[in-house]
Parts: structure tokens; sequence; C-alpha cells
């Protein structure tokens, strides 16, 4: 528990101050965030608003990881895990690959970074690394950080992606791995349009994230083989990261808050996204998270019933798609879709969670009667 305390207050303390910096430095270079001229009218007065301020999201998770790895080498109580260096690599590249679509937004002055394809491609290269990785580094009973079988709460063990790990099979796992990732980092990306919306809600699942993973940890089957017990690697680690990145979104939503002082940018978003990726494979719950963060599947699933329904009727389904901006357009106030927003981020959360303990009580034979 000291190294999840440490991990939450390190990052929030170090994003909530380096925040304001970058606000004085962007907004002394006059790099501000431009504004799509079809989006709602009471946006434009956001342009010339700093962003990149997932710079600082970023940062607060680094140095949380690193002081709670240190501490823990220094104290005897633990250290670097590969599953945590997995899921944290994932996170940087694609903070990277947001930080690059940033870059080339704010240099040419324009509201389109990298191109489809670029960000793609990226998400691709980044996808087959994480996926090829996850499934190697076996610790002493076997398990590595990830693994070939659909999970729910747990590894779905009729459900072997991989066909037993015959190559087209792992071809198909790395397939999966990809549409998880871009997915993820995508519906992360799509939520951030209004003021704190995308901070917020990716608090929320971290925060969740942190009870599972830490629950994991009390209950691995590395620890005792009981009933209930969960076959995750480094399910500690997985909950410091979890924290940091509550923490982060916390320190940055401070100053992102309506009226935002500093936009995340696609350097934030896209990394959340690969946070909440890779947390869900390396805690074996992919499927869970789906309804932990569905917010965010609610959100990238507006965009593409948009499109469908546009492209087959000729009609737009939503005011505007991703559907925060239909309700913007219908006359709500952005504090009040921020806020609405949050509630249901926070009811899924706990039904998420709510799913995941009742699961373990079936699994142990407790009953709370």
């Amino acid at each position: 528990m000291t190294q999840i305390i440490i991990a939450g207050t390190v990052s929030f303390l170090v994003a909530i101050f380096l925040t304001p910096v970058l606000i004085r430095r962007f907004s002394a270079e006059g790099l501000g965030q431009e504004i799509r001229e079809e989006g709602p009218k009471s946006h434009l007065r956001k342009r010339g608003t700093p962003t990149m301020g997932g710079i600082a999201i970023l940062v607060g998770i680094l140095v949380a990881y690193l002081a709670v790895g240190t501490y823990g080498l220094i104290t005897g109580t633990g250290g670097f895990t590969v599953s945590g260096l997995l899921v944290l690599g994932l996170t940087l590249g694609l903070g990277g690959l947001g930080f690059a679509d940033d870059f080339i937004k704010l240099y040419l002055g324009r509201n389109l970074g990298l191109n489809k394809k670029a960000k793609l491609l990226g998400q691709l290269v980044l996808a087959i690394a994480f996926g090829l990785l996850i499934l190697q580094f076996p610790d002493e009973q076997g398990l590595t950080p990830g693994s070939t079988h659909l999970s729910f709460i747990r590894d779905i063990d009729t459900l072997d992606i991989s066909f037993g790990g015959s190559i087209i099979g792992i071809i198909v796992f790395l397939v999966f791995i990809y549409v998880l990732i871009a997915a993820w980092s995508n519906a992360v990306n799509l939520t951030d349009g209004l003021d704190g919306l995308a901070a917020g809600s990716t608090a929320l699942v971290m925060g969740a994230y942190g009870i599972i993973t830490f629950w994991q940890f009390r209950n691995s089957c590395s620890v005792s083989v009981e009933p209930g017990c969960y076959s995750v690697r480094d399910p500690l680690d997985l909950a410091v990261l979890a924290a940091a990145g509550l923490g982060a979104c916390l320190g940055f939503l401070w100053w992102n808050a309506a009226p935002a002082k500093i936009f995340m940018g696609d350097t934030g978003s896209l990394a959340l996204g690969g946070l909440v990726a890779g947390l869900s494979v390396a805690s074996r719950t992919e499927l869970l998270m789906i309804i932990v963060g569905a917010l965010f599947v609610m959100e990238a699933a507006s965009v593409v019933i948009q499109i469908i329904v546009f492209r087959t009727s000729g009609r737009r389904f939503f005011r505007m798609a991703p559907f925060h901006h239909h309700f913007e357009n219908g006359g709500w106030a952005e504090t009040t879709v921020v806020i609405r927003f949050w509630l249901i981020a926070a009811m899924a959360v706990m039904i998420g969670v709510s799913i995941f303990y009742g699961e373990w009580l079936s699994a142990t034979g407790v009953s709370l009667r």
C-alpha cells in the first residue's frame, strides 16, 4: 500500500506543479491550440489556449514509477518489474506519437497533425512490439505479463486467441492487440474535447484499476493457491501505475478544469489510452475494461454511428460527433456536459468494480448474507 500512496502523491505533485510551468512556457512561445471551424462556436474563444499539457501527465507517471521502483530497491520491498515496464513503455510510446502529432499541429499552425495513416502506422508498430514482448519473460510460476487467452475478470481458458501458439494464431493475437490499443488510445483521444472531460474520466478509470490490481495482488496465486486467487504477474506494479495515472490526471485537472488554462493534446490522450489498454492486458481484464471505461466506448461508438449513418443515408445521427458535442450543440453548458459525463463514467466504474468483486465472492464461496 505504501508504494501506491507514494505513486499517487508523487505523480499528483509533479503534474500540479509542472503544468503551470508548461502554461507559461507555451504561452510565451505562442504555442496555442487551433480550433476546428466546424466545431461548436463556443469553442472559438479557446483558440490559442496552450496545448501539449499531456507532457505533465507523462512526466508525473514516469517520475512516480521511478520513485516507487527506487524505493522498493532501497527498502528491499520490490523494484521494477517487466509488467510495469511494458505498460509504461506503451504509455510513453503512444505519448511520443501524440507529441509528434501535436508538434506538427503547432509548427504548421493548423488543427490537423499526423494524418490517419501515419498515426495508425505508429500505433501498429507499438502494438506489435508490445504484443510480442507481453508474451515473454515468464516468472518462477511460468506466468508471463500477458496471455493469449481472451480475458474478462480472469483468462477464459476456452478462448485462446493464438489457437495454441501457431504462427497464424500469433498473427491473430497481434491483430487483436493492435485493435485493442488503437481502439482505446483513439477512444480517449475522442473523449478529449471538453475542458476536464478526458482527465476526470480517466482518473476515475485509474482509480478503479488501482483497486482491481491491488486486490489481485492481495489474492495472488503466486502467494497462495486457493479459490478466487488471480494468476496475474506483478499486480502490485500495475496498481502503482494506476495510482500514478490517477494522481497525474488529478494534478493536471487542477489546471484543465473549465475554463481550461491548458489542454492535454494528443500527447496526453493517446498516452492515457495506452495506459488503459496496457493495464487491461497485463491485468487480464480486457473485456472488463469495456465496462469500466464505458464512457470512452460510448464516445468512440458515437463517431462510428455518425459515419455509418451519414454514408448510408446522407443524414447525421447526432448533431455532431463525438456525442459530447451533440449535447453541447443542443444547448447544454460545457460544464454541465462534463459533470454529467463524469457521472456516467463514475457509474460505469462502480458497476465494473462491483462485477469484479462479485466474481471473487462467487469464486471463494463467500456470502454477504
